[in-house]
């Protein structure tokens, strides 16, 4: 199951959210000039900036895991949640979670590295590094918890999340095509505190983007998205015994390209890895 300390969800949306300045930008291997800085002076600062934001995000995970999730409480263990079965956990909408945490993870690192004067193509390698070190740094804390284990299935979610986050890093062109997103939907009534296990009103998705697309460019249909989504629902309610009313479901569907329709006011990459509710028109299938 998917669990995210706040400290380190504020921190990649920063990223995200700056990513005008960031994400858009493309730096030389040497950095930002500064004629009173050597080369070797240049690449030990941004080395070490590079250290200090994975060790500040190390340290955020183990403090709070020790502080809510019972880290170091037993000696460790493993747990076996399944996939996308129906009677499994959250019936896989928490592995998609998982890898659409990872990927974003890694493409916010990517960010930070270029931004204090990585290369493109360095970038592109320690992000998903990033993202891998501290997603498993998660699952082995969550070895010593009570309440949770290490599960080789959140794992294996957070290698394919931070392997897909490289590809789009490698070939920068796909990114003006396809987009894995979260369309998160709370509920008004009963807000939830953790939102980053609040499956019940969360949706993951592929967005195809016409837009990326040379032979679909066109006036209007370029503001267009193929979507392809899963979501599960009832599993965080489901007690054995009582009506049982979990369900999973897939959908297909066209959406608005919120982030080409912006542009022109914001240049964002947020919305490549945040679905704006009812911006689409699905159609649902039921698994169950």
């Amino acid at each position: 199951m998917l669990r995210v300390p706040v400290s380190l969800f504020l921190l990649v949306f920063t990223l995200l959210w700056s990513s005008i300045g960031l994400a858009t930008e493309t730096f030389s291997a040497d950095g930002p000039t500064d004629a009173t800085l050597s080369l070797t002076d240049m690449q030990t600062a941004r080395r070490h900036k590079a250290l200090l934001a994975n060790g500040v995000a190390a340290g955020g995970i183990l403090v709070w895991g020790l502080l809510n999730w019972d880290y170091f409480s037993r000696t460790p263990q493993t747990k076996n949640e399944g996939w996308f079965e129906r009677t499994s956990i959250e019936g896989g909408a928490d592995k998609l979670g998982h890898l659409w945490f990872s990927y974003t993870l890694s493409h916010a690192f990517a960010a930070w590295y270029r931004h204090i004067g990585y290369s493109e193509e360095e970038a592109a390698i320690f992000g998903p590094i990033s993202s891998i070190g501290l997603t498993g740094l998660m699952e082995v804390g969550d070895s010593f918890s009570v309440d949770h284990g290490f599960s080789w299935q959140d794992m294996t979610a957070n290698l394919a999340g931070a392997t897909v986050g490289w590809l789009l890093l490698r070939y920068p062109d796909w990114q003006r095509k396809v987009d894995l997103r979260w369309d998160y939907r709370p509920s008004l009534s009963d807000p939830e505190t953790d939102i980053s296990t609040d499956y019940e009103h969360s949706r993951y998705l592929l967005a195809l983007k016409a837009e990326g697309f040379e032979a679909l460019r066109r006036p209007g249909l370029d503001y267009l998205e193929l979507h392809l989504g899963y979501y599960a629902r009832g599993y965080a309610d489901y007690r054995p015994g009582l009506p049982d009313s979990r369900r999973r479901t897939l959908y297909v569907g066209v959406g608005l390209n919120v982030g080409k329709l912006l542009r022109p006011l914001w240049n964002t990459r947020l919305f490549d890895y945040l679905q704006v509710p009812y911006t689409d028109l699905p159609i649902h299938l039921r698994l169950d």
